[in-house]
Order: C-alpha cells, then structure tokens, then sequence
C-alpha cells in the first residue's frame, strides 16, 4: 500500500512539473505564469478542485508513445472566484506547447459540460500553438467537440476567454466564440496563421504583434475586449469583471452592500454639460461619478471610442452601459460596439419574474 501511495505522489509530482523546469523556467524569462500559476492567482486560495490530473494522450504514432506527460498540456477544475463557483481550464504551454490533443480535448469539454449543468461561467486561459500535428485528425475532432460546447453554452452561462499566450491556428476559433475575450500585451497573440504563412501566400512581412496582438485586437479588429500589463494584472482585474456577471441565465449578477446611497446629490453634474451644444464633454466622467463608488468596468476602450459600453452597479445591482461619447467624433453611433455588447447581454441574469439585466443608455 505505501510503495503504491508513493508512485501516487510521484505522478501528482510530475504532474505539477508539467514539462520540466527547463521549460518552466522559460516561460518565466517571457514575461509569463505557468498553467498552475495562473489558477492559483485567479481563484480565491485553496478553493482549487483539479480534475483528470493524470490523463495522458493515446497517441501511438511518430514516437508519442514514449512520450506522454500526466495532465497533456491542461489543467482544468473549479473553484471560487470571491466565492463565487468557477470552472476554469488552463492550458500549460510547457507541455508540448500547450498543443491540443484528443485528451486535451476531451478535459475541456467535460468542464464545459459540467459547467452547463450546474450553470457556473467557464473561464478559458488559453496558450496553445493549436491542434498537435502528431494526432492529426482526431486532435481536430477534439476542437470540433469544443466549439460545439462553446455554442451550446452561449446564453445559458457567461464565457470568458484570457488570452495569455499564442492563441493560433485551431486554437483561435473557440476563444473567438465565447462572451468576452481579454488578452496580455506584449505576450498573446491570436490569428490562424502566423507571420510565415502570410508572408508566403502575400509575400507581406508583418510581425505576430501587428498580425493579431492586444493592440491590434483592442484598437483595429475589435475581436478583444481589453488587454492588460502583464499576466498578474490581468489576472486580477478577471477576479473584478467576474463579480459584474451572474452565474447563469436563471439568475441575477450578485449584488454588492455599498455605502454609496442612491439618493446622493452629485452637483457637479449641474455644470458638467455645457450650456454651447457644439462643445463636448466626457461622457465618461458622468458615469463614473453616477455608478457606484466610481467603480465602471469599461469594455473595448480602445476600440469605436465614440460609444462607450461596459458595467456599473447602481444602489449595489449590476447595470450594463451604454453610452455617447461627444468627445470622440461628437458621440455618432457605431452600430457594431452596440451589437457586440447586446449579445454580451443575451447572457446576463434573469429570474422568472425579475427580466434581464438592466441596461442604462446614456445619450445627450
């Protein structure tokens, strides 16, 4: 029983290791948290429940066979965000370069579905180089299982992606289908091929950073909601946005004891507007002093800045914003921001008799 206790925590051990300090190591001289790094940061402590630590790929060809680490490149489990339940799934760049396979797949999946049925959010930190080549065909079944978990979940429980490495080829398409999408400067990408195949098919040189970076995702594209400094405040800032969101369509987000009374007098919104219509003022320095505490998480500030939309709390209940921003382009609707926030809504809570979440739209 001991000697069988003993090869139990030599494979928890190795397990943990991932693919070895060398790459470990690595991973920290980019700027980057491992897998398990990023959990314990996310989540509140020691609320992390791992599944399937110990799965391992079945793949035969090409050497694989003699080549199999415990967990295949994704740490998955649940856990508390703020007390909040959360499955999470991590996938670990160190191994095999967080690549996809069958194994992979299939840890992934059985989250997701668990996640639907106890209507929990699902949180995705992706760092994948995309499907594992070695697999072919069963390794792209796995994302096809994926995306279909990915479209049955929209609108029964909040998806959220956090790009936190390359995100390409296969790896791209299912962060692309879930609620919101956050990534890391300087560090994540996402595209479906890589500068070498566009320079080969255009003969056009661009960098990974041009081609699918935070900046480019958050200012041109529009794909990412926001990006961060580095892994840590990212982290971070996922652990507040989640508190914006209700666990699933069934129910409201939760609400927040604040000191700050709904009926305060605010006077400097007397004077905030100017009397001159043709002059411009900062939508945004009206909801941050009407929201509570100040406290409004703006999604894609980089992106169509003539609307500014994201999440407040009034008198401690959530409320989604919608607004105006007369110093950009004097505040012209973008239809594009609009739709892309109001299917972000289609998730929002909503109790039998309570309807959805409340949805301000400030336009002057």
């Amino acid at each position: 029983m001991q000697d069988i206790i003993r090869q139990l925590e030599e494979k928890r051990r190795l397990a943990r290791l991932g693919g070895g300090q060398k790459r470990i190591y690595a991973q920290h001289a980019k700027g980057k948290l491992t897998a398990r790094e990023r959990i314990d940061l996310l989540l509140d402590p020691d609320s992390f429940e791992e599944w399937d630590m110990f799965v391992e790929h079945r793949s035969t060809d090409f050497g694989m066979e003699e080549n199999t680490i415990p967990g295949d490149g994704v740490v998955t489990g649940f856990g508390t965000v703020n007390g909040r339940l959360i499955f999470v799934y991590s996938q670990d760049f160190t191994v095999f370069g967080g690549s996809l396979s069958e194994s992979h797949a299939e840890k992934i999946c059985k989250i997701m579905d668990q996640a639907m049925k106890v209507g929990a959010p699902v949180i995705g930190i992706n760092d994948s180089g995309g499907a594992r080549i070695q697999e072919g065909v069963a390794s792209l079944a796995g994302y096809a299982e994926v995306f279909q978990r990915n479209v049955l979940a929209s609108g029964v429980i909040p998806q959220i992606s956090m790009i936190m490495g390359p995100s390409a080829g296969g790896a791209v398409y299912s962060p692309a289908m879930t609620d919101f999408i956050f990534m890391v400067e300087g560090t994540s990408y996402m595209f479906v091929t890589g500068p070498e195949v566009v320079k080969t098919v255009t003969h056009e040189e661009v960098t990974q950073e041009e081609l699918g970076g935070a900046v480019t995702h958050t200012t041109k594209s529009g794909v990412a909601d926001k990006a961060f400094d580095d892994d840590a405040e990212a982290l971070l800032m996922l652990r507040r946005f989640i508190d914006f969101l209700p666990a699933n369509n069934r129910e409201q987000p939760p609400v927040r004891p604040t000191p700050d009374l709904g009926d305060r007098i605010e006077t400097s919104l007397d004077t905030l507007i100017p009397d001159d219509a043709a002059k411009p003022y900062d939508m945004k320095e009206l909801i941050t002093k009407v929201v509570d505490e100040g406290d409004f998480f703006e999604l894609q500030p980089g992106y169509a800045a003539n609307i500014i939309v994201g999440f407040g709390r009034m008198e401690g209940a959530t409320v989604g914003i919608v607004a105006n921003q007369p110093m950009v382009l004097a505040g012209c609707s973008r239809m594009t921001s609009f739709r892309f926030f109001a299917s972000s809504l289609t998730l929002s809570g909503s109790a039998e008799g309570t309807g959805p979440l409340p949805l301000t739209r400030m336009a002057f």
